[in-house]
């Protein structure tokens, strides 16, 4: 049993690794917390395997975990008291010369991370799983929404990041 629960393991893990850490870094800011996390999701992945039974799809099963491991984060991180930012994460910040053309890219997609990052759940859940390409009924699956709330939370939350993106563009 154990032998075919690392082996799907291992698949699950080629197939939506990329997905994990996507959320992963919509979650968290800090280098090192994002780590964590993602470890937690693949740990908990990886237990969980052991009652997947079928009735839903390996991706709905594998996003549903992810992102609970994820809420508990938030929710346990709201909780922890933190100070200002430390000067060990200063230097994970990138450099501008190691960026190179592809600058105005990276530093959209950084203000659409901390867009996502401060919304809250399930909001964050939600377009997480939106970006990832999952419809509105998928996306009610993992969340336990209703498909029909689920979009029409996806058209108001495209509608408010997209203000707000502009918005911080010319600020």
């Amino acid at each position: 049993m154990r032998d075919d629960q690392d082996t799907r393991y291992r698949e699950v893990a080629a197939a939506y690794g990329g997905a994990l850490q996507r959320l992963a870094r919509a979650v968290e800011i800090n280098p090192e917390r994002r780590l964590d996390l993602l470890q937690d999701m693949h740990v908990a992945l990886w237990r969980s395997l052991a009652a997947y039974d079928g009735r839903c799809a390996m991706r709905t099963w594998v996003y549903r975990v992810a992102h609970n491991v994820a809420a508990t984060h938030v929710d346990r991180e709201r909780r922890t008291p933190r100070g200002q930012v430390a000067l060990n994460d200063i230097e994970h910040l990138p450099d501008v010369h190691d960026v190179g053309g592809d600058f105005e890219k990276s530093e959209a997609l950084e203000r659409l991370t901390a867009l996502l990052r401060d919304l809250k759940m399930p909001d964050r859940q939600i377009m997480a799983l939106y970006l990832e390409g999952l419809d509105a009924a998928a996306i009610a699956d993992v969340t336990g929404l209703s498909s029909g709330a689920v979009a029409t939370r996806i058209s108001r939350l495209k509608t408010h990041l997209a203000r707000t993106f502009r918005e911080t563009s010319h600020a």
